[in-house]
């Protein structure tokens, strides 16, 4: 059977040879949809033909004997310990309920009843515990409370609200790490350094003992729903800062439609770019008590958010609720 030729891998081939495995396929597709608009449709028909032969193209690719991958270590620098950044995606929902900052055993039980039968009766099919669901008072590094419960007990009050939440909610329930929950880790860094490490004494799998089924969402991890950010608001150095509102000092850190918890203020802000997008930022009410007596004055507020999500995995609506004398707004 004779050798059949195809002018545009042809091409590729030569381009690639003269240009070396150095250059980044994209780069190069575009070099040769520059110089040879005639033959190929677009950039990312010329790319496709690079990724042919460098064996990346999908099954019942003609090449037998590809390029070598790019070396992406050139000059064999040392091994790094760089942490890998990347966001935690909340999929395959269509309505999310969000509590914030609960801060067990200190919670408000007639907020947490009305947030409760609300997102029951809305049915949410995932809920999110965005960070503080667990005080952690007595790993604090301040000043400790003897009278304060200690973590067990904080640890069984968890347990018994999971096992609520669980039983009418009937979701998926997602755990956001705060700063509260941090407070665990610094205990162990500080008091009992030769546990770290140890399976049986790493926060999440304390808590997974205690909450069957339930997913862990780590701390100052990000998260996306649909192109909604959601974050639990210690995330950023120095915190965000508030001129006007929580929600535009989110806005002027972020840049993107996003919601926090931790400030325990409800607020939204909007703006829009040159372009007419439009970004929205959000804060979230608290559900625990409102004058504890390390800041019996302040500007906290009772609240709780439910977010619609469309199936086209992009838009979302967010209802962001405030719960005063006994009602919901």
């Amino acid at each position: 059977m004779p050798k059949l030729f195809y002018p545009k891998t042809a091409m590729a081939r030569n381009y690639r040879d003269k240009y070396g495995m150095e250059m980044p396929t994209l780069r190069l597709a575009r070099l040769m949809f520059n110089e040879n608009n005639l033959m190929f449709k677009s950039i990312e028909d010329a790319r496709g033909c690079l990724r042919q032969i460098e064996g990346k193209k999908c099954k019942g690719s003609i090449i037998t004997h590809p390029y070598p991958s790019r070396d992406k270590n050139p000059f064999k620098l040392p091994a790094s310990d760089e942490t890998i950044f990347e966001p935690y995606i909340i999929k395959g929902h269509k309505k999310l309920g969000i509590l914030s900052d609960i801060h067990l055993p200190y919670h408000s039980i007639d907020a947490l009843n009305l947030a409760i039968g609300h997102l029951k009766n809305q049915k949410i099919d995932a809920l999110l515990l965005n960070g503080d669901t667990i005080d952690c008072h007595r790993l604090s590094r301040f000043t400790k409370d003897p009278k304060k419960r200690n973590f067990k007990l904080e640890l069984d009050t968890f347990k018994s609200l999971f096992e609520i939440l669980e039983r009418e909610l009937k979701c998926k329930i997602y755990f956001k790490l705060g700063n509260h929950e941090k407070r665990y880790e610094h205990f162990l860094y500080e008091k009992a350094g030769e546990l770290v490490g140890i399976e049986e004494f790493e926060f999440h799998n304390i808590i997974k003992a205690r909450a069957r089924g339930i997913e862990m969402i780590g701390d100052k991890t990000i998260m996306k729903i649909n192109s909604l950010n959601g974050i639990h608001g210690h995330e950023y150095i120095g915190g965000i800062s508030a001129p006007v509102n929580v929600a535009r000092g989110l806005y002027m850190k972020g840049k993107v439609s996003a919601f926090q918890g931790h400030n325990h203020a409800t607020s939204s802000h909007t703006e829009s770019d040159m372009n007419g997008k439009v970004v929205t930022t959000y804060s979230i009410g608290c559900l625990c008590e409102l004058h504890p007596e390390y800041m019996p004055l302040n500007k906290w507020n009772w609240g709780f958010s439910v977010v619609d999500l469309d199936e086209n995995g992009e838009d979302f609506e967010f209802k962001n609720h405030t719960i005063y004398k006994g009602k919901i707004f």
